[in-house]
């Protein structure tokens, strides 16, 4: 089967390419730079250009796919949050979304791709501190973050009416040993400063990378899968018990907080990503029988800092175990992708 995918260099699409190949599918990676980033791509995916705009010649990669992922999108945390900048984030995945679906209308409707799994972010459902578990029925919320993933998303839906089967995977902070967020997360217990972000109390929703790339393959093949799938490992902490799981794996202290009106003098708008959370929930993944590799923290953490092996697993628990201490989103990708593969973070961005 032929996927095509964009954002094939990024986080998430370097080994989501990886793991197709291996199951001996077709990888197509629609990127703005075919000659410069087809190198540094997975072994044996053919690189195609595209502008991320408009309906061009790419646009037969298309025609009897089996699949379109869609991965692309600026980084989320890179640079600061001016007026420029939010309109660039926000084209960035509005109009490349927009071009994949109008590349899918040209198509005749017996050649159309019969799944386009789009990245989101877990900024969908906005800061929520309660205790209410936030499973893919749950309401937008409110902020830039939010309004981002509103947006993408309602671009992709447009497929719906092409006949295009539409997944929205709403990424967390995703932990993986090449994810900027997770090292500069890491960064502060590594020089002996780290601690809690703020008050620590926001929720933390996070996801190994392995796992991610699974719910991705997933979505593409599962026919009963449509619509959001919260892309959150069960283990939701508070954020100050991230710290002090980061702490232990590092073997360093986790007590020094970082207060946040520091964080807001030196990132503005931006400290959205590490101050806010939500107890967001994988209703649809665990629904669907889908087993984590790594569904505790600990476990994850330790191999995507250190590179350990991955561990003997068991399945992952019931999205009712998730314990009472995600959402602080560090300066990302994924998640996020409104925030992972484009973002540095790894949130779908």
């Amino acid at each position: 089967m032929k996927i095509v995918i964009t954002g094939a260099t990024g986080l998430v699409g370097r080994p989501l390419s990886a793991a197709l190949r291996q199951a001996g599918h077709e990888v197509v990676a629609l990127t703005r730079h075919p000659g410069r980033e087809a190198a540094p791509t997975v072994a044996g995916v053919r690189a195609v250009g595209w502008d991320g705009r408009t309906v061009g010649p790419w646009t037969a990669e298309l025609r009897g796919a089996g699949g379109v992922v869609n991965l692309a999108g600026a980084s989320i945390g890179s640079r600061r949050w001016t007026a420029a900048r939010k309109r660039e984030l926000m084209a960035s995945r509005v109009d490349s979304t927009a071009a994949l679906v109008a590349a899918i209308g040209e198509a005749a409707p017996a050649e159309r791709p019969p799944v386009l799994v789009n990245a989101s972010g877990i900024d969908y459902y906005g800061h929520h501190d309660g205790e209410a578990q936030l499973d893919e029925r749950a309401a937008p919320g409110d902020g830039f973050l939010a309004g981002l993933c509103v947006e993408w998303e309602a671009a992709a839906r447009s497929a719906e009416a092409l006949g295009t089967r539409v997944v929205l995977m709403r990424t967390a902070v995703v932990l993986a040993e090449r994810a900027l967020a997770l090292r500069l997360l890491a960064l502060p217990f590594r020089l002996f400063a780290g601690g809690p972000l703020g008050s620590g109390r926001q929720w933390f929703t996070w996801i190994h990378i392995d796992d991610l790339v699974g719910l991705y393959r997933l979505a593409l093949e599962r026919e009963d899968i449509a619509g959001a799938v919260n892309a959150v490992a069960p283990d939701v902490r508070r954020q100050h018990e991230v710290a002090r799981e980061v702490g232990r794996v590092l073997r360093r202290p986790s007590w020094l907080p970082a207060p946040e009106p520091a964080l807001r003098l030196v990132l503005g708008a931006q400290a959205d990503l590490l101050l806010h959370g939500r107890r967001a929930v994988p209703a649809r993944a665990l629904d669907a029988g889908f087993d984590f590799h790594y569904p505790q923290i600990g476990p994850a953490l330790a191999q995507a800092l250190g590179g350990e092996a991955a561990p003997a697993t068991t399945p992952s628990a019931a999205r009712t175990d998730a314990p009472d201490a995600p959402g602080a989103s560090t300066p990302s990708a994924a998640s996020t992708a409104c925030t992972a593969s484009a973002a540095p973070g790894g949130r779908a961005a």
